[in-house]
């Protein structure tokens, strides 16, 4: 029988609360959890008596973290793109992909001609691989249908992967994505008549958890996405954008201006931009592996962030395009390497600051009242998770307390 509750014992404790030093280290610490909630959590020698009595769990001396958090995915999506990375390997430009098929339209037109089992049954194999390496909530966009019945269903899927899988999905949806192509040159009216309809259709049937966009001259302006936030607003939905990923067109300042939860991507994000994040309170969410994939040059500024403390998560950004990667632990990496985050704020990007970039409160550390969604290592110690390239040492997912 399971239980989900426990006195978790013998292990090393990163409660990753970020008024803690780095990591929030207790060495030989002790996780007590009742009724799948965080209880108490501290030295194991100074365990309170009340829960002597208590089922015991043992890890051995084992790293215990937060369950890890993916804060932005599209793993709902028809098709794949690997002709096209052929293609582009093969010295192809972004236009002669375009021209012979590929590109986002080739990710629509599958998704669009996709039942929603076929796309289930797509997506699970990406989620079970984010849940083999300990995380436990993920985020999944809509985005490759663009018109409102394909981005419901996208919606539909995301819902049913929580129900298939131990496992927290929250939606966003992404309509605001692109401009199809038979509303070339018409982008303003597919706002008016795709978009805005399907965000107040997918909230009145509680498919949506946040709205999103991607600003970017060869998607939305910012006037054309602010229109869609305010839509947003008026609905009570929270909001999040792909932001300056290419260009500097003000996104993450418009995002700010709403309050948005995160800001995403932010590679040419300057220093007003930052600023304006920090006013807001909105989290910099940072996606190597489109950087790595699409082969950029240009870095997010990690400094400024750090200069004006702004919280930074670290997604996979799964997708079929620009960021085919399903790992969390490569996404860390990437992180650590290529844009020289440490290996602790690698750690509180998957943990404490990707919560926050979800809107979520009641995970991503190890605390008082948190839910009881844990990952134990084979690790001595954290920065082992962002160190090691293709290796996985995940012992176990305790998810609710369960074990």
């Amino acid at each position: 029988m399971q239980h989900n509750s426990v006195v978790l014992t013998s292990l090393l404790a990163a409660t990753m609360q970020v008024d803690c030093a780095p990591y929030g280290l207790i060495e030989d610490a002790a996780i007590v959890v009742i009724e799948g909630k965080i209880t108490w959590v501290g030295a194991r020698t100074a365990l309170p008596a009340e829960f002597a009595g208590m089922r015991v769990q043992e890890l051995g001396g084992r790293l215990v973290t937060p369950a890890l958090i993916d804060c932005h995915t599209h793993v709902v999506h028809g098709g794949n793109r690997a002709v096209e990375f052929e293609m582009r390997l093969q010295g192809a430009s972004y236009e002669e992909i375009a021209r012979a098929g590929g590109g986002i339209v080739s990710t629509v037109t599958a998704t669009r001609v996709a039942s929603h089992d076929d796309l289930v049954a797509a997506a699970l194999p990406y989620v079970d691989a984010l849940i083999g390496e300990g995380v436990a909530t993920i985020e999944i966009k809509s985005g490759y249908g663009l018109e409102q019945s394909t981005e419901l269903r996208m919606l539909r899927v995301a819902r049913r992967i929580a129900e298939l899988r131990p496992v927290l999905v929250t939606t966003s949806l992404l309509v605001a994505h692109a401009v199809p192509l038979d509303y070339k040159g018409r982008s303003d009216a597919y706002i008016d008549e795709v978009c805005i309809p399907t965000l107040r259709v997918a909230q009145a049937a509680g498919l949506v958890d946040a709205v999103d966009g991607f600003c970017e001259g060869i998607a939305f302006s910012p006037d054309q996405i602010e229109r869609v936030f305010s839509v947003a607003r008026e609905l009570g939905l929270p909001v999040k954008l792909h932001a300056e990923q290419l260009s500097n067109l003000g996104g993450a300042a418009l995002a700010a201006r709403f309050g948005a939860i995160s800001a995403d991507h932010l590679e040419y994000l300057d220093e007003d931009g930052v600023a304006a994040l920090a006013a807001s309170g909105t989290v910099g969410v940072i996606l190597p592996g489109a950087f790595y994939t699409l082969r950029e040059v240009q870095k997010p500024p990690i400094d400024l962030l750090r200069k004006y403390g702004v919280p930074m998560a670290v997604a996979t950004d799964m997708n079929p395009g620009s960021s085919p990667m399903a790992s969390l632990l490569l996404a860390m990496n990437m992180a650590c390497t290529l844009f020289r985050l440490t290996p602790a704020e690698a750690l509180a990007g998957v943990t404490t600051h990707a919560a926050r970039a979800l809107g979520l409160t009641d995970r991503g550390t190890l605390a008082l009242g948190q839910v009881a969604d844990l990952a134990v290592w084979n690790c001595s110690h954290p920065s082992e998770l962002a160190y090691r390239i293709g290796f996985n040492p995940l012992h176990q997912r305790i998810i609710g307390g369960v074990c």
